[in-house]
């Protein structure tokens, strides 16, 4: 009876450190998956995180292009960009700007002096984008301006820091008023817009580098 004793102690113990075996290579088993599936899911987070990257990053180049984002009419005409949006990279080469005169997007690293300047010729596009990146009003006309109201409009640029003027030829309508993300037409120098655009503008809330210099850039 002894022996019968001895022997089913020994059979349990055998089974029982057969099923301690078998937990333990179980245990194994799950740490070896939930390694390979913690790998597989960071290396899914690290790839996603580069596409998603490389896709803004690619989003912020094309916005400044012909593919820049559309703009909201206000109920009083003003035309409004998601600033944003806008492009606000350093370039070297000419930039395709979806609107005339340009409101935002890629430009020069060289701002066009905007200290009240007044400018007979076009300007470098690139580089007036960077004085609006600034805070700055651009008053531009074309070939269909009054003379009278031209006349208006410098005096009124020469008495105010952070803005300029100069003739865009292709631009659709006589007299425009651009800021970072924002543009109107107004009917001329004492249309009652000019000033609003002024005094909500000039160093706006719009303004990407509030503060920054209007002086020491590019002069024509």
């Amino acid at each position: 009876m002894g022996s019968a004793k001895n022997t089913s102690s020994s059979s349990r113990k055998a089974r029982i450190e057969e099923l301690r075996r078998a937990e333990r290579a179980r245990d194994r088993r799950g740490r070896i998956i939930t390694i390979t599936l913690s790998a597989v899911v960071v290396a899914g987070l690290v790839v996603g995180g580069v596409v998603l990257f490389k896709k803004a990053d690619d989003s912020d180049t094309a916005a400044d292009g012909k593919s820049a984002p559309t703009f909201k009419t206000t109920a009083d005409g003003e035309k409004v960009w998601d600033a944003k949006k806008l492009g606000r990279t350093h370039v070297t080469k000419d930039v395709s700007y979806a609107m005339t005169p340009p409101v935002g997007g890629d430009h020069d690293q060289v701002w066009m002096n905007c200290n009240g300047d007044v400018y007979k010729d076009e300007l470098p596009e690139r580089n007036a984008v960077h004085s609006l990146e600034h805070g700055a009003v651009w008053v531009t006309y074309n070939d269909k301006a009054k003379a009278a109201d031209l006349k208006k409009l410098e005096a009124k640029v020469k008495q105010t820091p952070y803005s300029l003027m100069s003739p865009v030829k292709d631009q659709k309508d006589p007299v425009m008023l651009s800021a970072w993300g924002h543009q109107r037409t107004v009917t001329g120098a004492s249309d009652p817009k000019v000033a609003s655009f002024f005094s909500t503008y000039v160093q706006g809330k719009q303004t990407p580098e509030p503060g920054a210099a209007c002086t020491g850039g590019k002069g024509q």
